[in-house]
């Protein structure tokens, strides 16, 4: 394949379509996941050839009355950055995969390959890890803070009723939604206006993406695939 093919700049498609959110308090139990880095693309990208350009990935969009601005990537770290690499974590196509010490979450595909995100996670005392899956998936969702982080944040309490979906939601432009055994977790991987949290944790337990990246996260995901968190 020759480098003009790999370095495509084709633009990724929009397809149709969760600060941090929910009772982020519970742990469920598993061995931690070691996840290795593996620090480079594979030389054939067969899942997206558009994921070798930032300046593709993070381009200003607008989604009906909903603008997201671009993302100033020079100011994201490299390796938090969207990419593809070789999958480092033995599960299924289509399973996803937190690895909590790296910051980093995986969409499993086929061929030994993984699509990479960075992400923000919860704050010491706030961690969360488990097995579950994905119930359902939310555009521009509506964010409700629980009672617990309104009895933490008073200044919260307006949105008791819920704050409408827009670009300055804690949600974000997607949320997709994790479920235990038929029950809600409480937890959610959302999109955040705060691209600089990425990398970091201090969130209340949920993993938060770039808003851009959670968009091209929720296109790719169907079903009610895995989660594992570690």
């Amino acid at each position: 394949m020759s480098s003009g093919e790999i370095l495509s700049r084709r633009g990724f498609l929009l397809g149709a379509g969760a600060v941090s959110l929910a009772g982020c308090s519970q742990t469920l139990e598993m061995p931690t996941l070691d996840l290795a880095p593996t620090g480079s693309i594979r030389p054939k990208i067969s899942v997206d050839k558009a994921i070798t350009d930032p300046e593709i990935m993070y381009a200003g969009l607008t989604e009906g009355p909903y603008v997201l601005p671009a993302v100033p990537y020079d100011k994201v770290p490299r390796q938090f950055q969207r990419q593809i690499v070789q999958d480092p974590t033995g599960e299924a196509p289509g399973t996803i995969v937190v690895s909590l010490k790296d910051h980093w979450l995986y969409l499993v595909q086929p061929g030994g390959e993984a699509l990479r995100y960075g992400v923000g996670i919860g704050k010491a005392g706030f961690e969360w890890s488990g097995r579950a899956n994905i119930q359902y998936k939310r555009e521009w969702p509506v964010w409700t803070p629980p009672p617990e982080m309104i009895a933490r944040k008073p200044e919260v309490a307006k949105w008791a009723g819920g704050q409408p979906g827009g670009p300055e939601n804690p949600l974000g432009a997607r949320a997709l939604y994790i479920f235990k055994d038929g029950a809600d977790t409480g937890y959610r991987i959302h999109g955040s206006p705060e691209w600089w949290s990425i990398g970091k944790s201090m969130s209340s337990g949920c993993v938060r993406l770039i808003n851009q990246d959670v968009i091209d996260l929720y296109n790719r995901v169907s079903g009610r695939p895995t989660v594992v968190v570690g």
